[in-house]
């Protein structure tokens, strides 16, 4: 069966976040306040073909771990759809 898998995978909270501070700054600019803090990270979609909605998800996490994400820079959250 094919399972649509979630990985959303973000900088870590202790990091900071360059680009995040700058579309901050934008939006100030912009006239838009209240607005404090902003993370930028991926949202990355995967269609894999598994036995069960389990080893997709393990899957997902491997691929994660070796390519799709940092983990000195980045943590990563794995849903299945």
């Amino acid at each position: 069966m094919t399972y649509t898998v979630q990985i959303k995978v973000m900088p870590l909270k202790e990091l900071l976040d360059p680009q995040g501070k700058a579309i901050v700054g934008g939006l100030q600019n912009l006239g838009l306040d209240g607005i404090e803090d902003v993370r930028v990270g991926k949202n990355i979609s995967l269609q894999i073909n598994a036995g069960s909605p389990d080893q997709a998800k393990q899957i997902a996490e491997e691929a994660s771990k070796k390519l799709l994400a940092n983990p000195v820079m980045e943590y990563f959250e794995v849903s299945v759809n």
